[in-house]
Parts: structure tokens; C-alpha cells; sequence
């Protein structure tokens, strides 16, 4: 086997591709895919959501989805109606099961909240969903309880 060729791949941070499905509120990056690695059972990258900012509701289809919080804090809504909700800051961990309706909010309104993200997949499906959220608009400075009453 040709390792130098067909061994590690380092992929350089300045080199990440945008050119991924995207969701309002969100900026994915691919650094770990096929055509770029030869990955064929995993796709890595990086998302970046901005201050005070939240991302349309969607899914990943049949993809399990993995977060690592880099820098700042996440809040995740979960659920048919984004019902549930947990926070996440840098150091933790966020998986994402197949098929759950999610949406990710930035937490902090003056710092982006940074992670990596890796799918079970190289199928780059995203599936916005029409759904209110039920977190206020951006600026608005209400606090958004953790499990609302329903």
C-alpha cells in the first residue's frame, strides 16, 4: 500500500470548504469528506453561529450528528414542537440522533459560538423545517426558560 498517498490527511484550518448545505443562521465548513480525504463513512467540519443568533430549525435525515463546543456556548431545542433544551459551552459534547427535528441558538449575545462537527455520513443532507421556534427574536433580552410549560 501507498501510505505517503493513501495514508493520513491532514487538512490545513485556512482550507475548510463552504460549499455545504447551509442552514440561516449558520456557517458549516467540510474539512473531512470524500473528495477531499477519501473518507467514505464519516464527514467532518466546522459551524460557526454568530452572536445572539439562531439557526432555522431542521434534521439530518438518517445521519447521527456529533458537536464539539470549541468556543462559547450552545443552546440546543429539540423535539416535534424544539420543546426541549440544553446548553452546552466549550469542552462538552452534543449528539444528535437521527431524524430529530433540532435547531442550535447561540447563547451569548456578544461572542460566536464555535464547534466541530462530525456526521455518520457523506450524504450532506440538512432538512429545514417549517417550524416557529420558541426562542425570542434576536435582541430582545428575554430569558428563555431551559423546558417551557406546555
Amino acid at each position: 500500500m501507498d501510505w505517503e498517498h493513501n495514508g493520513v490527511k491532514i487538512v490545513p484550518a485556512g482550507t475548510l470548504d463552504s460549499n455545504t448545505p447551509q442552514t440561516a443562521g449558520m456557517t458549516r465548513a467540510a474539512a473531512i469528506t470524500h473528495a477531499r480525504t477519501g473518507a467514505s463513512r464519516l464527514w467532518a467540519g466546522t459551524v460557526v453561529v454568530q452572536p445572539d443568533a439562531k439557526t432555522g430549525p431542521h434534521h439530518h435525515g438518517e445521519l447521527e450528528t456529533v458537536l464539539y463546543i470549541v468556543r462559547g456556548k450552545a443552546r440546543m431545542r429539540w423535539g416535534d414542537r424544539l420543546e426541549f433544551s440544553g446548553e452546552a459551552g466549550p469542552g462538552d459534547f452534543i449528539y444528535v440522533p437521527p431524524y430529530v427535528p433540532h435547531q442550535e441558538i447561540n447563547a451569548l449575545p456578544d461572542e460566536p459560538c464555535e464547534a466541530v462537527v462530525v456526521r455518520s455520513g457523506q450524504e450532506p443532507v440538512v432538512v429545514n423545517l417549517d417550524l416557529p421556534s420558541p426562542e425570542p427574536a434576536a435582541g430582545s433580552g428575554t430569558p428563555v426558560p431551559f423546558h417551557p410549560t406546555k
